[in-house]
């Protein structure tokens, strides 16, 4: 029951405050005009959708720590069930940073951030939740069981790098693949769905319960979201899906601190993770800022081939549930299954990427800051040319007005020497 409220809560809170969120955004400025042809959409729209998920996963997941998991756990002492040490000093880290980043994510919506600043302040808003213990222990333990040491210099210094590294890179891979509309909050749920079930059958409650209410809060925003949409999550709202993903999917690691149980969020979210590690090869073999936009996501080369937005995203949906699927059998141990579906992943990937009349990958991209340059030129070519064509047919009509004019005169002339003519009488006397 607890998990189900978990789940329904984030999920009707979300699906309420989301119209609520559509009418505030125009207030405060939070509205996404289309500047240039990477955006899908022709009109402006609002994007602060991001209010809605942050609310109802924030509240679920507060309800879950404090007062849902304890109310399970008396369930399960009074069933006689062995339960394990639940992280619940690790949810206030992974809620604490979450506010924080949805924070940065409104900020940079509103006012807008160099890619450098909204970066570094990442990197210290992950600093938070290792503080209170999420972290990526498998590197600790390592080096511990080689040295006798599990809290050596090195160790500590090596995992504290990983575990921003991992925070940091899956905020960012959300939040890059938000470009059509219903595909990050999509995403993210079935992330969250698949990573709740892995933990919930290797008795990770709590962990699953806050999942559950973060898929909760996503799925209360795709109806409002997915394509034709009325409101996109912004960066406040895609921001604060990564980094809860990021946090929670190694807060109750599933086998302990193993390398093992690193691999199965890597491959829940192997889509995303995909897409932006090949985005910054592509750009460094085409000699492009790695922060500069450009049209080679997969979203975008799906689009390209005529799929459009829904076909697209259910594609994209697909590829990610397989991938889910898989880490499930991988935390199973049944590697031959998790094996066939990463094949499959992989052979569609492959398929989005390759040209009908060649088997090579396409690295190349089209180059937004290019492409926007070339409009600019036409538009100018457009304007001269309109105006030559105007001053022409003034010319035209100039001497049209003329040729009119000496008719006219010409009639008039015509009248009054018709008028000096005496007429004769015709009738006798």
């Amino acid at each position: 029951m607890v998990f189900w409220i978990a789940f329904l809560t984030a999920f009707v809170l979300s699906i309420i405050c989301t119209p609520m969120a559509i009418k505030l955004a125009p207030m405060i400025g939070a509205v996404d005009i289309p500047k240039d042809s990477r955006r899908m959409h022709t009109k402006p729209m609002p994007r602060f959708g991001g209010l809605a998920i942050f609310i109802g996963a924030m509240v679920s997941i507060s309800w879950v720590t404090w007062y849902g998991w304890p109310i399970l756990e008396q369930q399960f002492q009074q069933m006689g069930a062995i339960i394990l040490e639940q992280p619940t000093r690790h949810m206030l880290g992974a809620l604490l940073g979450g506010t924080l980043i949805y924070i940065l994510g409104v900020i940079d919506d509103l006012k807008g951030m160099p890619a450098k600043v909204k970066f570094l302040g990442q990197a210290l808003i992950a600093c938070v939740p290792y503080a209170f213990g999420v972290r990526i222990q498998f590197v600790t333990n390592h080096f511990g069981s080689s040295f006798g040491d599990t809290h050596s210099y090195f160790a500590g210094a090596l995992c504290f790098f990983i575990t921003i590294i991992w925070i940091v890179g899956i905020t960012n891979t959300v939040n890059l693949i938000d470009g059509l509309d219903g595909l990050a909050s999509g995403v993210a749920a079935i992330s969250s769905l698949c990573l709740a079930y892995t933990a919930y059958i290797h008795g990770s409650y709590l962990p699953a319960l806050a999942m559950l209410a973060l898929a909760g809060g996503a799925l209360g925003f795709l109806p409002y979201n997915f394509h034709p949409a009325k409101i996109f999550m912004g960066d406040g709202g895609s921001l604060f899906l990564g980094f809860m993903l990021a946090t929670l999917s190694i807060v109750g690691p599933v086998k302990g601190a193993t390398i093992m149980a690193e691999i199965i969020p890597v491959l829940v979210l192997g889509l995303p993770i995909f897409d932006t590690a090949f985005a910054i090869f592509r750009r460094l073999v085409n000699h492009r800022p790695i922060m500069e936009a450009d049209k080679g996501h997969l979203h975008h080369r799906l689009m390209a081939a005529g799929l459009g937005q829904r076909r697209t995203v259910l594609t994209l949906y697909g590829i990610s549930g397989v991938m889910g699927v898989a880490a499930v059998l991988f935390s199973r141990d049944l590697f031959v299954e998790t094996a066939g579906l990463i094949g499959i992943a992989a052979m569609y990937i492959y398929v989005f990427l390759t040209d009908a009349n060649n088997w090579r990958l396409q690295i190349k991209a089209v180059n937004i800051a290019h492409e926007e340059k070339q409009q600019k030129k036409m538009e100018k070519k457009l304007k001269t040319i309109n105006i030559i064509e105007d001053i022409s047919k003034e010319d035209v009509c100039g001497v049209g007005e003329c040729m009119e004019d000496e008719c006219t005169e010409d009639e008039s002339k015509e009248d009054e020497s018709k008028e000096d003519v005496p007429q004769e009488d015709g009738s006798k006397e």
